[in-house]
């Protein structure tokens, strides 16, 4: 059920009325209508912008349509009443048994709030793909986090999803990667090394060198790197992604697919993705024109293979084939994407550090041109993370060497606390990490607010159980606050249907704080008047209906962490 798009389809079969009618002239669209919560709530349950949108196009006023309207619109059971509201908005209440109906068809639902809206479109969702030459810090976690949780959402609402890692291991990283496994080898070996500028001295590589020595023994001791180099190379790079994924299993994210970079050098896919722009006329030899904030003297025109990826929205053309005849860092990924498309998604998404942002232009111009335009790619940043604690910026870590790793975070307060507090910022947002406020059992800690939420409904029912109350799916909604309830309730599948479509499952989180306060000061006035409270003392009729709101609530609470990858809490400690 959602009631939002049910009274939507009331309006639209009210407009086709009145078109019929020759109360509204033919040819008018009605995609901008909408039907939405009224920005006061005073003003009523639902309002529509049915009448200002309709105007310009019919040549009419807002007013004169928005008053037919309301006069077929309140000829509906499920109407109570409509008003005019300025210039022809209208704000519409539902007649009261609405709710509890709402609510019976919330607990008889496995899936309320689930969607079809994907109708199992293909999306891959590509996410922190980070280069396999340390563990995961914490930018990597935010990008997971938001990747993984946009992958449930999209799931949710309909789409077939696989989430996907972009392995790194073709560039010069993998090779500073096994030099600095070579020093730890050496160092094993009981030899005094230094970490030049350029290797990595995290201790996360101390186990490699001693596993190395174990492996082959001395056998690579005051060797030369052509006699290594390679081996070593393939070495710890297993042995780093290994690293990542018991990182990510941590977090409780799960890839479908890990995909090389280094596959697609000497097999000829790059070759291929790029005859396939050359067969577009999208691929020339020519000189570009010097970068911004160049001048003559410290830059040397050189003749390139260039991408015409102007003629695809980017600002200018992009190498992709450098003078020497050796590939830029783009030409493979145009090609990882070509084999996005080959294998047949109908949608990319690619999640990306803040860092990457002057790469989205070309990377769309890219998909555009070897899809013919088909296949859509949104790029989706995720800006920086600062970390706090005790008031102050959290140092770095020692085994590290350099940053503040995922695990670091996870171990300190829990997969859980880390996903939620990730997505209590839109995406493309900083965001600040306070290690002792996200721990904080206050409202003003959403992961709290929402977990205690859910532990508050199952304290009911377990006593519920304990004083022998048969549940009933037929709830008692009287008072105001049962009525916010109830309301808010009915926003959830409007709610995954604008989070999926704009890939923000940060509006997720948002949700869950308010559908948790409005439930929080429903208990709260219990307090203070005894009908309101959920068990209700020697009368176990009263007290099955007055928990199925409470249990209604816990349905939807759990849908939502269920998307954000967070475990609904039982109790709180």
């Amino acid at each position: 059920m959602n009631l939002f798009a049910d009274i939507r389809s009331l309006v639209i079969d009210a407009l086709n009325a009145m078109v019929a009618e020759a109360a509204l002239p033919e040819g008018l669209s009605f995609d901008n209508v909408t039907v939405e919560p009224p920005r006061d709530a005073a003003h009523g349950d639902m309002a529509t912008n049915a009448a200002m949108v309709l105007a310009k196009p019919a040549k009419m006023k807002p007013r004169d349509i928005a008053e037919a309207l309301a006069a077929k619109l309140v000829e509906d059971a499920r109407i109570d009443t409509v008003d005019v509201a300025g210039p022809g908005f209208l704000n519409l209440r539902l007649d009261a048994v609405i709710w509890t109906k709402l609510v019976e068809q919330v607990l008889a639902s496995d899936h309320y709030g689930q969607s079809s809206m994907g109708a199992g479109q293909k999306v891959n969702v590509e996410y922190v793909s980070a280069n396999p030459t340390g563990p995961l810090h914490v930018g990597h976690t935010r990008g997971a986090v938001f990747g993984d949780a946009l992958a449930s959402l999209l799931e949710y609402a309909g789409h077939d999803v696989t989430r996907e890692y972009y392995i790194n291991d073709g560039g010069a990283q993998v090779d500073v990667l096994a030099r600095s496994v070579y020093l730890r080898y050496l160092e094993a070996h009981g030899q005094a090394v230094a970490f030049e500028d350029g290797t990595y001295p995290g201790d996360y590589l101390v186990p490699l060198g001693h596993a190395l020595k174990d492996r082959v023994g001395d056998a690579y001791v005051g060797k030369g790197e052509q006699f290594w180099l390679a081996e070593i190379r393939e070495f710890a790079t297993e042995a780093m992604l290994g690293l990542i994924r018991e990182d990510l299993a941590m977090l409780g994210v799960k890839m479908d697919v890990f995909f090389s970079e280094k596959s697609l050098y000497g097999t000829g896919r790059i070759e291929a993705a790029l005859e396939a722009l050359e067969s577009k006329g999208l691929i020339y030899e020519g000189v570009l024109e010097p970068p911004k904030g160049k001048t003559p003297e410290d830059w040397e025109p050189r003749k390139q293979t260039l991408f015409r990826s102007t003629d695809h929205g980017d600002d200018v053309d992009r190498p992709v084939k450098k003078s020497d005849g050796s590939w830029t860092y783009f030409a493979p990924d145009i090609a990882y994407h070509f084999d996005k498309i080959e294998r047949g998604y109908d949608a990319l998404i690619d999640v990306f550090g803040a860092d990457h942002g002057g790469y989205v232009k070309r990377m769309k111009a890219a998909v555009s041109a070897l899809s013919d335009g088909r296949v859509p790619l949104d790029v989706k940043l995720t800006q920086l993370v600062k970390l706090y604690k005790n008031g102050e910026p959290f140092k770095m870590s020692k085994r590290a060497g350099t940053f503040v790793t995922l695990r670091d975070v996870v171990e300190q307060v829990g997969s859980d606390v880390t996903r939620f507090v990730m997505l209590t910022r839109k995406n493309d947002a900083p965001l600040d990490f306070d290690f002792d406020k996200v721990l904080e059992q206050s409202r003003d800690n959403p992961v709290f607010y929402v977990q205690y939420a859910h532990a508050r409904v199952r304290s009911v029912l377990r006593k519920a159980e304990d004083q022998g109350i048969a549940l009933t799916d037929t709830p008692k909604i009287e008072d105001e606050a049962e009525v916010a309830v109830a309301k808010k309730l009915a926003e959830w599948p409007r709610l995954v249907e604008i989070a999926a479509r704009t890939h923000e499952p940060h509006r997720i989180a948002f949700y869950l704080y308010e559908l948790a306060s409005d439930f929080h000061s429903l208990w709260n006035r219990g307090n203070d008047k005894a009908e309101l409270r959920f068990l209700q003392d020697g009368n176990n009729a009263s007290s099955a209906a007055k928990i199925a709101l409470p249990r209604a609530v816990a349905v939807v609470i759990s849908a939502g962490l269920g998307i954000l990858g967070v475990t609904p809490a039982e109790e709180m400690r």
